[in-house]
């Protein structure tokens, strides 16, 4: 019955992270908005300012940060007061959280970093089948993000060390079963309602408002129907692709590729081997090694005399117990790949099956190995790999050549800085437009238009006044881009008659919603005086945190913060522009038995979430300390009614 609480896992986690764990830095800082005064001041911690950029910068981090993991996400919700004040929130706390670690003298070690970064999902995937890491593509990840990566590195140093003031509390975390029974319980409570729902949609149609009403609404939210600020765009991209395009081989070139690598295109080579082993480990006396050695020199001797009794020998005198009872038989393996090189050196130096080796010494003892079986090296026809070779050699040839034309790129849209095609007709690229682009990614964009890096600098000064070509911006991955403004739109109020069928909506949805409010709230009021007036109500539904039927988190917690001891009683919940709802809540019902297995998952995140609890006041205590103090205003919530003073009084 816990499944309310693991299917919300991730949310609580993301609180978690919001408000205890400070976040992991992975990309560069860039400023979202440039309408405030980048150093008005928005919060002070341990006396040192926050300002306004600082800020804008955090909040850009983070929409970035969630844009690279979703990229679907709709801008506006991103830009959102809601998410803009949890960005400063988290700032805010970083800072408190440094500040504490400072004081406290907590670091992370070379080894604690290592660590760390081997488990970043991004990282591990730019190793090598060796292991060791690709620095060059680790230096391009960065380098897209505006982070080289000793900066990178400090950065989640920090954050490691920032982690550390926390970490105590939230993994020492108890609380007592009697505790977790008294929470859970509450936290798991059913109730019994009947839900009267006040819907905008069923007053719309009275609502008529005049032409009057509707200038006057857009007038005072105007702000809601502006145009950003956009422009028409040209850029060229020089990536592998292009270059390939421009890459020629030959028919003598691809022959002679295919020569040269053709043993790693198919199957490679396979021998199949016994073998008979007496033991003598590397670190025994030499008086047994020499011992082991003079008993397998006398079993060579003797199959090489009989050198069709191997099997027989094998299993008499081979101290491998894997293989012994086989006859020795170790199975097919490749030369560099699953067998001990002592033996496999010794099996591809065999002429034909039957063949004997010499006696082989490795780290476990003395070896005799017999060749049995040559399964050969399996090669596709070259007709059959032509059009895979030759992507391959286009795509070596494009890498080899991909530094010569970028300095060429990089030269050509600065030294022709008024325009793009010379740089394009020389190294044969395309010149692609775009209209409406804007200073942030546009959902769904891809390519240069999705990198913020690149559209800042479209919409740098010196290319929107001059119309002069961008410097080449990497985009990392081997790709470089220019642009130019072809023509500029500054940001404006979108004219009246253009939007008047939205202003119309938006007026009609917010005047039925205070119509169904108002109504709602007066029934709210006739039926806590005369409770028998309300007849005629819907069938029960049983509500809980768990199990909510659709209805809104608001009117769940105003239904569950219903006093138990006024029951039935009425409760009424603003949901804003969803209308109002109207709820009589009958009667408390427990919540439901669980298996053992449930109970444990429910002790085990009770225990979690103590300790989350615990850390937030800790960190409170460390807010106060450190005299941490937002001065921007507070966001707003939905707000809920009820129709009993105690149901009142416990919001």
């Amino acid at each position: 019955m816990f499944d309310f609480i693991r299917r919300h896992t991730k949310l609580i986690m993301g609180v978690l992270f919001l408000l205890i764990i400070p976040s992991f830095v992975l990309f560069g800082l860039e400023g979202y908005t440039r309408f405030n005064d980048g150093g008005t001041k928005v919060a002070t911690v341990d006396g040192k300012p926050i300002t306004q950029t600082e800020w804008d910068n955090a909040h850009r981090m983070e929409v970035d940060r969630l844009r690279a993991t979703n990229p679907s996400l709709d801008l506006s919700l991103l830009d959102s007061p809601a998410l803009k004040r949890a960005s400063l929130e988290r700032l805010v706390q970083e800072r408190v959280l440094a500040a504490a670690a400072a004081d406290e003298h907590l670091m992370a070690t070379d080894a604690r970093l290592a660590a760390d970064l081997e488990r970043d999902p991004a990282i591990a995937a730019l190793r090598r089948a060796d292991g060791s890491l690709d620095m060059e593509r680790y230096r391009q990840l960065l380098a897209a993000q505006g982070l080289t990566p000793e900066g990178f590195e400090a950065n989640v140093r920090r954050d490691l060390s920032s982690r550390q003031v926390l970490a105590g509390v939230l993994d020492s975390g108890f609380a007592s079963q009697a505790q977790a029974d008294v929470a859970m319980n509450a936290f798991l409570e059913r109730r019994e309602v009947r839900i009267v729902p006040f819907t905008p949609a069923g007053y719309a149609a009275k609502v008529n408002p005049t032409e009057a009403e509707l200038q006057a609404y857009y007038q005072t939210h105007v702000a809601r129907y502006q145009a950003p600020e956009s422009a028409k765009v040209e850029y060229i991209v020089l990536d592998l692709d292009s270059v390939k395009k421009a890459v020629s081989v030959s028919e003598q070139d691809l022959r002679t590729y295919y020569d040269q690598n053709a043993a790693t295109f198919g199957a490679p080579e396979q021998r199949r081997a016994s073998h008979i082993l007496i033991t003598a480990p590397k670190d025994a006396p030499a008086a047994e090694r020499e011992k082991a050695k003079s008993t397998a020199t006398a079993l060579l001797a003797q199959l090489r005399q009989a050198p069709g009794t191997f099997a027989d020998v094998a299993r008499k005198w081979s101290q491998d117990d894997a293989s012994a009872a086989s006859g020795g038989d170790l199975g097919l393996f490749q030369r560099n790949k699953g067998i001990d090189p002592a033996i496999a050196q010794a099996a591809f130096g065999l002429a034909k099956a039957g063949d004997l080796s010499d006696l082989v010494e490795s780290d476990f003892g003395y070896h005799i190995v017999q060749l049995t079986q040559i399964q050969p090296a399996a090669v596709p026809p070259f007709e059959q790999m032509r059009a895979k070779l030759e992507d391959q050699l286009r795509t070596q040839q494009a890498q080899a050549k991909f530094s010569e034309l970028a300095e060429e790129f990089r030269n050509g849209v600065y030294e022709q800085s008024d325009s793009l095609k010379p740089v394009a007709d020389k190294l044969k690229l395309t010149i692609q437009t775009a209209d409406n682009v804007t200073r942030t990614p546009a959902p769904g964009a891809s390519g240069a238009l999705a990198n913020p890096k690149f559209l800042g600098a479209l919409f740098a000064a010196d290319a929107i006044d001059k119309k002069r070509n961008t410097e080449a911006i990497d985009l990392g991955g081997n790709q470089l881009a220019s642009g130019r403004v072809v023509s500029h739109s500054a940001a404006h109020a979108r004219p009246f008659a253009e939007v008047q069928s939205e202003v119309r909506t938006a007026f009609v949805n917010q005047r039925a919603a205070e119509l169904a409010r108002q109504d709602g709230q007066a029934r709210l009021k006739a039926w806590s005086d005369q409770p028998a007036s309300a007849t005629s109500l819907p069938a029960a539904v049983v509500l809980s945190r768990e199990e909510a039927q659709g209805q809104p988190e608001a009117l769940v917690e105003a239904v569950l913060r219903a006093d138990p001891a006024k029951l039935p009683s009425f409760v009424g919940v603003d949901l804003g522009a969803g209308g109002y709802a109207l709820v009589r809540v009958d009667k408390v019902l427990p919540r439901a038995d669980q298996t053992p297995e449930q109970q444990a998952q429910s002790r085990t995140r009770y225990d979690q979430l103590w300790g989350v609890a615990e850390a937030r006041s800790y960190y409170d205590l460390l807010k106060a300390r450190y005299k941490a103090e937002i001065l921007v205003p507070a966001v707003a919530a939905p707000t809920a009614q009820s129709g009993t003073p105690a149901a009142a009084a416990s919001r």
